[in-house]
């Protein structure tokens, strides 16, 4: 089962998701959160796999619990859901660590067919935004730590990056390349480590920054 904790300062939007991702065979949830005190609190007593976290909360947002999980070393794989399609907020979220961003009118399939991509180490932000994402990293600096210059990526490297920046986990990639997924998990520790960051995301973020996605 894939352990999931939601966090949603609105009452009727945690029962509406929680009751929809019910009636999966594969997804529990295992927490719900008011707040961003409340879902601090419950990512330590309940070690989800996968936290949904609204972006807009009152007193602690969902980038304020992002960025404060993250810089202590505890953030779950994370999907930020809003009710607005705010690129500001889905570049915050993405540099503060997380790996999905998707909006509330969702359909139940997506959604569960994203925490599975999620929970696999894949990354669920949706073609639909992805040229607006592209433009807005374009247009700032990037705040995380990496190396500069990268090394050089490979041509197959390359087209692995290429296929972590549309969603796709590693046997998906494998699935799409032919080749085992041993294979691919090797390559992308190469990439990681070319680049210099720590995570899928922000290798991404930082092809995306080079020229090279």
């Amino acid at each position: 089962m894939i352990r999931v904790l939601l966090v949603d300062d609105q009452h009727l939007v945690r029962s509406g998701i929680a009751g929809l991702l019910g009636l999966t065979h594969d997804i529990e949830i295992v927490g719900e959160a008011a707040s961003g005190e409340e879902a601090m609190a419950l990512v330590a007593a309940r070690d989800p796999d996968v936290m949904l976290l609204d972006v807009r909360m009152p007193v602690m947002s969902g980038i304020d619990v992002l960025t404060r999980l993250s810089m202590e070393g505890r953030l779950p794989a994370t999907i930020l859901l809003t009710t607005f399609d705010d690129d500001e907020a889905l570049l915050s979220g993405i540099r503060a660590g997380a790996r999905g961003f998707l909006l509330k009118d969702i359909s139940l399939e997506r959604l569960a067919d994203d925490i599975r991509h999620v929970a696999a180490g894949g990354t669920a932000i949706r073609p639909s935004i992805t040229e607006r994402v592209l433009s807005g990293v374009r247009q700032t600096v990037s705040d995380f730590d990496c190396l500069d210059p990268p090394c050089q990526l490979t041509v197959r490297e390359t087209e692995i990056l290429r296929l972590l920046a549309s969603g796709l986990n590693n046997r998906e990639v494998a699935l799409a390349l032919g080749t085992a997924e041993g294979t691919v998990k090797n390559q992308v520790s190469s990439i990681l480590s070319k680049l210099g960051v720590r995570d899928r995301v922000r290798a991404v973020l930082r092809g995306i920054e080079l020229g090279w996605i």
